[in-house]
């Protein structure tokens, strides 16, 4: 009975499911953000070539 006590008030195993839990939500963040900042930047690389393309004709 005393082991069950023991396992029930220890909060390691609790504080380590926390810190993964945080760990991926930021990757699903930073992965999300990073799919945004790459399709702009391919935008706007698109939009220079399509300029300098045009200017030079």
């Amino acid at each position: 009975m005393r082991l069950i006590r023991q396992m029930i008030s220890d909060l390691r195993g609790a504080t380590a499911i926390e810190y993964g839990l945080i760990a991926a939500i930021m990757s699903v963040a930073l992965i999300s953000g990073y799919g945004a900042l790459t399709g702009s930047l391919l935008n706007t690389f698109n939009a220079v070539e399509t300029q300098i393309t045009n200017a030079s004709k």
